[in-house]
């Protein structure tokens, strides 16, 4: 089987594409192409999923995702304007061979390794700057930007194992269960609700889903709750207990528990750490 496939064309004169999205909210899309994809997030939170890993998406964060992995970038709901600079090219888009060259043995080994997925938690405005740029420039920047993340130590994302890859129909299903998820995140969501998104039964979801993104449906949800979560968090004095029943969870404990889960930290700390980090 085949991913659901997003055809790239670059903008003449360049070899690759650079584009800055502003928009109120990303959507699922779970697809793949040929190019490899350096995506820094600007503004706005948010789920990340590339290959069998799920994870957050938040400002200052910068990601290089290698050719055919699945991804998606999905928004936490109620959030701000979202703002991504994405820059996608081929290896060979300043020649063929280019990085077989000695020189360039540590971008080699970065480009090999984006087969997981990496990220880097260093802001680097460098890729906010790559789009006002002349077309010359511009890809001696994105050559320049490469070499310094290959000095640079990244979080790989997903694990060894190659992702299976999807038809346009599978494509479809996952999306669907993301959306619904993303969507009734604050209900009473159940397994069959889910399912239902995408026309499959209880069980043949509940497969296809963790096949597929390497994570259950249970924990992909707790991650978009707690993800809505901590932007009520810091951004609103709401006390934990009501924030905890607007974000779908049915008991207190359970929330303190889910949340530390996929923070390491407890709902108070993480407003307290959030709030430390604004005012410094």
């Amino acid at each position: 089987m085949l991913a659901s496939f997003e055809h790239i064309v670059p903008k003449f004169p360049l070899t690759w594409n650079i584009a800055t999205l502003a928009e109120p909210g990303f959507h699922s899309v779970w697809h793949f192409h040929p190019e490899f994809e350096l995506t820094y997030i600007r503004a706005g939170h948010g789920t990340r999923l590339v290959g069998d890993s799920v994870g957050d998406y938040v400002p200052g964060q910068l990601t290089l995702i290698g050719p055919e992995v699945p991804h998606t970038y999905v928004s936490t709901p109620g959030s701000d304007l979202h703002i991504a600079v994405v820059a996608q090219f081929r290896s060979d888009f300043v020649g063929e061979a280019f990085f077989d060259a000695p020189v360039f043995e540590s971008v080699s080994r970065l480009l090999t390794a984006s087969s997981r997925g990496l990220s880097f938690t260093c802001a680097d405005a460098r890729m906010s700057r790559l789009e006002s740029l002349p077309p010359a420039e511009k890809t001696l920047e994105l050559l320049s930007l490469l070499l310094d993340l290959s000095r640079r130590e990244p979080t790989y994302l997903a694990t060894d194992q190659r992702t299976p890859a999807l038809n346009r129909a599978t494509a479809g299903r996952i999306e669907a269960m993301v959306s619904v998820m993303h969507e009734e995140y604050a209900s009473k969501l159940t397994l069959d609700r889910i399912a239902a998104a995408a026309h499959l039964a209880p069980s043949s979801a509940s497969r296809l889903f963790s096949q597929c993104t390497g994570s259950t449906i249970t924990t992909y949800l707790n991650v978009v709750r707690v993800n809505v979560a901590c932007r009520l968090l810091r951004d609103s004095d709401r006390s934990v207990a009501d924030i905890s029943v607007e974000c779908g969870f049915t008991n207190l404990s359970n929330f303190n528990r889910r949340f530390r889960d996929v923070k390491n930290v407890t709902p108070r700390e993480f407003r307290t750490r959030s709030r430390i980090e604004v005012h410094e």
